[in-house]
């Protein structure tokens, strides 16, 4: 559908997957009623026919999943809401070019860590006049923070975001082992290996710096590793004694050889860690560097009435951050003119339709 200007109170929506930050976006959805969400995409056959609701743990929806993406994007809908763990560019190049927006999730910020596979999806974008737009808890949501913080300063030297977690429980290996989790510590590819795993990190490095108005002249990922000293039971896998059980990664923006940019994040896993990085609070700090200095700390907890028993149902809570920083730009990704975008090309992200009635 083409962007135009609207005021038109409600989005049809196409929700692609329905993992587990796929079914936190089908449930907040389904909550606001400037959303209507007229089919979902399930490319397991033993979901597609299923209702979106059953397959996402809520009351039935009356909206079937298919597999069928020529069906669904007849549906003509305004934007597909786009969570898979990873992108497919083909996928997005199909959607984008049938006119229909996207609100991503699958590690996706300015495009550039898909090679020429963004040349592919802005091209597609203006086959068919529509947007693209990525976000998330992290990177996304807090980087837009740390652009807002530095909103009060009359110089910037430099913006810090530090990401720090204790990943023990969380037992995702198609996520981490890409990142290095699991190498042997002396594995002479595990710095190659991080800078791609970690490189939309690298894509939220480009947004501070256009937002701030500098050419980089780089962007880089050092990365340092913490080995587990006994073999990590890790639930689907483990890692053995001497191999990777801690990444810090840091990307940094350079500009005439100084760092105007880094984002950092600490992930250890286990308590028998050498080194044993020190993590203070769950969460992420903000700097900004400049005059004034700015300081955030952002963290989460459950509200009161959340009844989480097991780990699996409080990491939830992680779903939901990803999911809804997409789902509340909706209005102003479908307004966007077509092409690639940022939180750098929208207006203010509003939080419509989420306060309960």
């Amino acid at each position: 559908m083409l962007n135009n200007s609207r005021n038109n109170s409600s989005y049809r929506v196409v929700q692609w997957t329905t993992g587990n930050v796929g079914k936190s976006s089908v449930q907040a959805i389904a909550a606001n009623p400037r959303l209507e969400l007229v089919g979902c995409y399930a490319w397991s056959s033993d979901k597609a026919g299923k209702d979106v609701g059953e397959l996402c743990g809520i009351e039935p929806l009356g909206v079937t999943a298919s597999n069928d993406v020529t069906a669904l994007l007849a549906l003509k809908p305004d934007v597909v809401v786009y969570n898979p763990m990873w992108i497919d560019v083909d996928e997005l190049v199909r959607i984008l070019e049938a006119g229909v927006n996207v609100v991503a999730t699958a590690s996706f910020i300015t495009g550039h860590n898909q090679g020429d596979g963004r040349d592919k999806i802005a091209d597609a974008c203006a086959r068919g006049g529509s947007t693209m737009f990525g976000s998330g808890i992290s990177p996304g949501y807090v980087n837009q923070l740390a652009i807002v913080a530095a909103g009060i300063c009359d110089r910037v030297d430099k913006i810090t975001v530090n990401e720090a977690a204790d990943t023990t429980f969380y037992d995702s290996p198609d996520t981490e082992k890409p990142v290095g989790f699991g190498q042997p510590i002396d594995h002479p590819d595990l710095q190659a290996m991080t800078a791609h795993g970690t490189g939309v990190f690298g894509e939220a490095v480009r947004m501070i710096g256009d937002a701030l108005g500098i050419e980089l002249d780089e962007v880089r990922c050092d990365a340092e590793y913490a080995q587990t000293t006994e073999d990590l039971d890790l639930g689907s896998w483990t890692i053995p004694a001497g191999g990777v059980a801690g990444v810090h990664a840091s990307w940094k923006g350079i500009v005439a050889g100084v760092t105007r940019v880094e984002l950092s994040v600490l992930w250890k896993k286990g308590q028998t860690l050498e080194p044993d990085w020190p993590i203070e609070q769950d969460g992420w700090v903000i700097e900004v560097a400049g005059r004034p200095t700015v300081t955030m700390k952002v963290g989460f907890l459950p509200p009161p009435y959340f009844e989480a028993t097991t780990l699996e149902e409080f990491m939830v809570l992680g779903h939901i951050m990803t999911a809804t920083p997409p789902l509340n730009a909706i209005p102003a990704v479908v307004a966007a003119a077509p092409g690639i975008v940022t939180y750098t090309d929208l207006p203010l992200i509003l939080p419509r339709g989420v306060v309960p009635a």
